[in-house]
């Protein structure tokens, strides 16, 4: 994927970049495979905002999305598609028997491409089979965490998570986040990494862009008053007169750890993100 830029036309468009789009299927989503989705606005069952910063952008519609992959059954790629709900691509598979699902797009992957699921597959881009079938070194993504609920790790636009040892019942991966971790060896993965690499290095330019994305501008709390913000008050421009910076109900922010010490899975984490 490449990323176009833009002469200095206007304000907007002086540090510009958007996708080209030459790589992707001219058609419209599965009826079949999409539903609408309400946008909350950050607001809970109450009409209060539990979110900041969220509310408004262009109307979506929702891609459902097959993480889980157990289908034996050959595919073809059908289409490579837009998602506007997320930053990577999805590809339309075509199965032997008639029913269409929506995957996570890795990289290099073409339409018309075969790809299967299973144990006893080809080690290619693009097919999904136990970890304990892959080989070690091996780059993956879409990674299930529990066994038969669906890939949870390295969903995003050119992530991947990669394994690096095997032993017992359990498989050692490095995940994006730098975390080395043991998965259960019987947990699906898909082969290779998320497409649409250079996601990372799109400039929206503009705040239009942002309010598109249905994000909203976040006000700094050390210009807010004191009645808003813990770090506001003070004349002109003050220093938010506390020790640590903390978050608008007091509770510690930036770089306090929030994961529970007890949490049970803490014992498969062999080394920490941090």
């Amino acid at each position: 994927m490449a990323i176009r830029l833009y002469r200095a036309y206007s304000p907007g468009t002086r540090s510009k970049s958007v996708s080209y789009f030459d790589d992707l299927s001219k058609v419209k989503p599965q009826k079949a495979l999409t539903y609408g989705k309400k946008a909350c606005g950050g607001r809970n069952n109450r009409g209060i905002i539990t979110v900041k910063g969220r509310g408004g952008g262009h109307k979506r519609k929702y891609r459902i999305i097959d993480f889980n992959r157990k289908s034996i059954i050959e595919a073809k790629v059908a289409t490579i598609e837009y998602d506007p709900n997320r930053n990577a691509r999805i590809a339309l598979l075509q199965y032997r028997d008639g029913s269409k699902k929506y995957i996570i797009c890795p990289r290099s992957l073409k339409v018309g491409m075969d790809i299967y699921s299973g144990t006893n597959v080809p080690i290619e881009v693009g097919n999904a089979m136990p970890l304990e079938s892959i080989p070690l070194g091996s780059i993956i993504h879409n990674v299930e965490l529990t066994l038969g609920k669906g890939g949870q790790i390295a969903r995003a636009a050119g992530t991947y998570a990669q394994i690096i040892a095997k032993e017992g019942d359990f498989v050692t991966l490095k995940l994006p986040s730098n975390e080395v971790r043991l998965v259960n060896k019987k947990c699906y993965a898909t082969l290779g990494q998320v497409g649409n690499v250079d996601s990372i290095n799109i400039t929206l330019g503009k705040a239009g862009r942002s309010r598109w994305l249905g994000k909203k501008p976040k006000v700094r709390g050390v210009v807010k008053n004191p009645i808003d913000h813990p770090h506001g008050g003070g004349e002109g421009r003050s220093p938010i007169g506390r020790a640590r910076p903390v978050n608008p109900w007091g509770k510690p922010a930036l770089g306090i750890k929030t994961r529970k010490p007890t949490k049970a899975s803490s014992k498969y984490i062999l080394r920490s993100r941090r």
